[in-house]
């Protein structure tokens, strides 16, 4: 029998235990979660606020998933990993022996040095259910909200908060909202929409110093609110693999089978820094569908068993105020390829096409087909053989030839 440890508890930990399960039922597990709560789903923390969900239904798993699968939970912080010894060293001073260990400890906020910030007293960060329930706490209807960042963080918590507030105003350097996943023409769609809602922007502009309740802003501009959401991004948590001698960039770099560079340790989720099928580089992919995919890959191998992930790429699929967004893979610019632009009411659809794939695309408002478009991608197919005019409008099973339609159906028409 083998010792497993998994460091975190997040959907990469989830992914990891039922990994090691699919081929080894017997040998003990260990979960070391910083956060005191069973994994949840993050991505509903906006939801939360909204009222639309409760923290119950926030479960990814069942109630009885950690005993179901033999798996000791431990509520602590990993401070160490001896790879000589075979311990992780916990911070209330007990360690936990492993033979195969998986780092899956998550990202944790940015929080940028600005001048007074120290001094803001209602200040929160938005990443976890700990941080949701603190921002509730300090929510009235008249609160004046200043957020620090118009990515997916920032813009979920914006759409969260609004109407238990009076305003929200979202602030970022960048020259457009969600410009991790929007090219600027997509992105205006997106902005246009949150401001119908009521929601300001400041964009090309960001907080330079806080007095008390005032953010003077780079531009000379100023910002009076009673509370501070700080959403500038996140950072991959690697320092616990750097110490222990693993390589590291962004993220913690891992091969193909969620290997780090130290035997007998994986690591996998938001942590990690992996490849990219979409553009052939090593990029720090912190999406749900990834993490769980990467936990579930290492959880297969340190058992025993052998699993690889070659075709993993960004996307993301999110929704504000009921306009929902599609994207995957990587875009260009105008010239380097064919960029096919259909709008509608209040939408619009990007696919960008290079060299006969697809390589990306968006689409804000009717996001129908965005899981045949995501497979063309990921598969990066040959699309000599498709219905190119149909591919544009409509993506459905009819755009491929009637054999690989018998292929993707499994022989059937």
């Amino acid at each position: 029998m083998s010792r497993f440890v998994i460091i975190g508890n997040g959907i990469a930990a989830a992914g990891c235990i039922e990994g090691i399960r699919s081929v080894d039922k017997d040998s003990p597990i260990s979960v070391i979660s910083a956060e005191k709560h069973k994994v949840y789903s993050r991505p509903l923390i906006s939801y939360y606020l909204e009222g639309r969900t409760s923290l119950e239904k926030m479960n990814y798993r069942s109630e009885d998933f950690y005993k179901k699968n033999g798996v000791q939970l431990i509520y602590d912080t990993a401070e160490m990993i001896d790879t000589k010894k075979g311990t992780v060293g916990l911070s209330g001073g007990r360690s936990a022996a492993f033979d195969k260990v998986c780092i899956a400890a998550g990202s944790a906020p940015f929080v940028p040095k600005i001048s007074g910030l120290d001094k803001v007293k209602n200040k929160f960060t938005f990443m976890t259910i700990d941080d949701t329930l603190a921002l509730e706490k300090s929510l009235k209807k008249d609160s004046r909200v200043l957020i620090v960042g118009a990515g997916l963080i920032g813009l979920k918590c914006a759409e969260g908060i609004f109407d238990r507030v009076s305003s929200v105003t979202v602030c970022d350097l960048a020259d457009r909202v969600l410009s991790s996943i929007l090219d600027k023409d997509c992105a205006q769609v997106m902005q246009k929409h949150l401001e119908k809602k009521g929601i300001r922007f400041m964009l090309c502009d960001t907080a330079e110093r806080f007095e008390d309740t005032k953010a003077v802003m780079k531009s000379g501009k100023t910002v009076d609110f009673d509370i501070l959401v700080l959403a500038v991004g996140v950072r991959a948590n690697t320092q616990l693999a750097a110490n222990a001698g693993a390589q590291v960039d962004r993220g913690i770099i891992i091969d193909t089978a969620m290997r780090t560079s130290l035997e007998n340790i994986y690591a996998a989720g938001d942590c990690t820094q992996g490849h990219d099928s979409s553009v052939g580089t090593s990029r720090v992919l912190a999406i749900l569908p990834n993490a769980y995919m990467q936990g579930f890959c290492a959880g297969v191998n340190m058992a025993g068993g052998e699993s690889s992930i070659t075709d993993a790429i960004p996307m993301n699929s999110i929704g504000f105020f009921g306009l929902h967004c599609a994207s995957a893979g990587s875009y260009f610019e105008k010239g380097e390829g064919e960029i096919y632009e259909q709008k509608s009411c209040g939408g619009i659809k990007r696919l960008y096409i290079k060299d006969g794939r697809l390589t990306g695309y968006i689409i804000i408002g009717d996001v129908t087909g965005a899981g045949i478009y995501t497979s063309l991608v990921r598969e990066k197919t040959d699309l000599s053989g498709v219905d190119m005019e149909e591919l544009k409008k409509n993506a459905t099973l009819a755009i491929f030839l009637p054999q690989t339609r018998r292929k993707k159906l499994g022989g059937v028409v």
